[in-house]
């Protein structure tokens, strides 16, 4: 049984169904069909999910950090790397303030807290190497794209924020 999801645009629930066939793009009703063939549409019993005034308030603000790539005149490669990026660098700012949180409780006699710390020093070394390759592809990219004089200032911009 394949389980699709609709977000209403006001994001305060989500259904699930069996085949949500009339809603869906075409490229997505004809893959839906050929993975449930069988299944009526609509004949799956729906789960309905409420967001809090605080997840939808995450939701809208998580749409809104990205409006500026999303309105620029950059290709839509350039645009999924540099939200990528984006995503990456804040990765990497709440890893590094756990370490450093963890690191001023001092206690370095504590086996299981230099685990800790260990491992928050795997995963910012991990979320470092992520964010190189996502700048190296970035610039590959736009060598590739050969954006004008505009648009790489536009990039250099919204790398900034």
């Amino acid at each position: 049984m394949q389980v699709a999801t609709n977000v209403s645009r006001e994001r305060s629930y989500v259904t699930a169904s069996a085949a949500p066939v009339a809603e869906a793009a075409p490229n997505e009703a004809a893959e839906q069909a050929a993975a449930a063939p069988g299944e009526e549409a609509g004949s799956a019993p729906g789960v309905k999910v409420s967001l809090s005034d605080v997840g939808l308030a995450r939701s809208r603000e998580a749409e809104n950090k990205n409006a500026d790539i999303d309105e620029s005149n950059l290709p839509d490669e350039v645009k999924r790397l540099l939200k990528m990026i984006r995503e990456l660098k804040a990765q990497l700012a709440e890893k590094m303030a756990d370490l450093q949180a963890l690191m001023a409780q001092g206690d370095r006699e504590d086996e299981a807290q230099q685990a800790r710390v260990r491992a928050l020093q795997t995963e910012v070394g991990s979320i470092s190497g992520a964010l190189s390759t996502a700048n190296a592809q970035l610039v590959k990219v736009m060598r590739d794209q050969k954006l004008n004089s505009e648009q790489s200032a536009t990039v250099a911009s919204l790398m900034a924020k």
